[in-house]
């Protein structure tokens, strides 16, 4: 078997390159779109097992992938990453993803179909998360979010190997562990994808991308100016404003009406407008009444106010009822009782004998050869 190329590319259109495998007889090394190797698989099929290496440590293991006829077993030699296990069910139809070995929580179920593999979250209500499309043709395995007809994340095309031989169960789950993606190689092409567009820019996509003049204003033209007329500065960011050409150059301040600006006003003048303005306002008429004339009337109706029923009758009177109500309570019926009958039935009981057990009756040699014999 001649070492196969599988190229990975973003999106539907295979212009952006993002992963290259190259799948060979002894495993699978996957390189970045620098060429630079990521990831190193071994296959071992004497064992059934496919392990995952360190490509600076290419004999440290940090994975291993134990198939057997009942499906997959990973082990991750990390700290804090349970393993997981794939099982076949519905007659190899569907594998079942488990979290932290084969009791544990159900993940994701693949489910096989004609056209290729759906892909479900468990909890989801049955909705599908990725699809693995088997291109017609032959030639390339496209993966779609969301369902069969959702956007295109990754296509993947082959080269000196046929897409059709991952369809079955075992040879799916080994494309499914050497293809996944990390989440620290997901924010890493992120990453990268911004600083592409940052460098690419030069700027805020949403700046003024005009002609750009330079400082003089010579023969080739006027001195570039910024948004609202102002000069360039010298430290200059990058970023030109779209100058107001709409808005009048000498807008008045002030309130509404004003034509003139306030700056030529006297502080002297602005004081004494402000001052006549506050002592021509009217006191009111509440101003002229005096303070003990305000408050008698409130006092009168404090002195006006009945003392109510409960002011004439007197204390004796009000809590005699109380008092009487407690001298006629009934001592019970238990009171009667003396203290020697109550406690008379008690007292037999102790007193009766208690009849020995049949186990009484049996003597002691006889109990231990029984024990013997046994």
């Amino acid at each position: 078997m001649t070492e196969s190329v599988i190229t990975e590319y973003d999106g539907p259109k295979r212009e952006k390159l993002m992963r290259v495998y190259r799948y060979g007889p002894g495993g699978v090394q996957v390189y970045d779109s620098h060429e630079r190797l990521r990831r190193m698989y071994k296959f071992s099929p004497g064992e059934n097992q496919m392990t995952e290496n360190d490509p600076k440590s290419p004999e440290k293991v940090l994975r291993r992938f134990v198939f057997d006829n009942y499906g997959m077993l990973e082990e991750t030699f990390s700290f804090g990453n349970p393993p997981r296990t794939y099982r076949y069910e519905n007659g190899g139809q569907q594998i079942v993803m488990r979290e932290g070995g084969d009791y544990g929580a159900v993940g994701k179920t693949y489910s096989f179909e004609g056209a290729g593999v759906a892909e479900t979250a468990f909890g989801r209500d049955g909705s599908i998360e990725r699809v693995y499309v088997f291109e017609p043709g032959g030639g390339a395995i496209i993966i779609r979010k969301g369902g069969w007809y959702g956007g295109i994340d990754r296509t993947l095309v082959f080269d000196r190997i046929d897409p059709s031989v991952f369809r079955a169960p075992d040879s799916f789950l080994q494309f499914l562990a050497f293809t996944e993606k990390s989440q620290g190689e997901i924010d890493e092409a992120i990453d990268e994808e911004v600083a592409k567009i940052r460098a690419g820019s030069g700027g805020s996509r949403y700046a003024y991308t005009g002609p750009r003049h330079t400082e003089s204003s010579g023969s080739d033209g006027p001195a570039r100016v910024t948004g609202r007329g102002r000069p360039a500065r010298d430290d200059d960011s990058g970023i030109d404003f779209i100058t107001d050409a709409d808005s009048p150059k000498d807008l008045p301040r002030g309130p509404p009406g004003s034509r003139e600006r306030s700056a030529g006003v006297p502080f002297e003048e602005r004081w004494q407008n402000a001052t006549n303005g506050r002592s021509g306002m009217s006191s009111g008429g509440s101003a002229g009444i005096p303070l003990d004339e305000r408050f008698r009337s409130s006092r009168e109706e404090e002195r006006s106010l009945s003392k109510g029923r409960s002011a004439s009758i007197p204390l004796d009177e009000r809590f005699r009822s109380s008092r009487e109500e407690d001298r006629t309570l009934d001592r019970g019926r238990s009171a009667d009782i003396p203290l020697e009958e109550r406690f008379r039935s008690s007292e037999e009981e102790k007193e009766e004998k208690l009849s020995p057990g049949r186990s009484t009756r049996i003597s002691y040699e006889e109990r231990k050869a029984g024990r013997r014999m046994e």
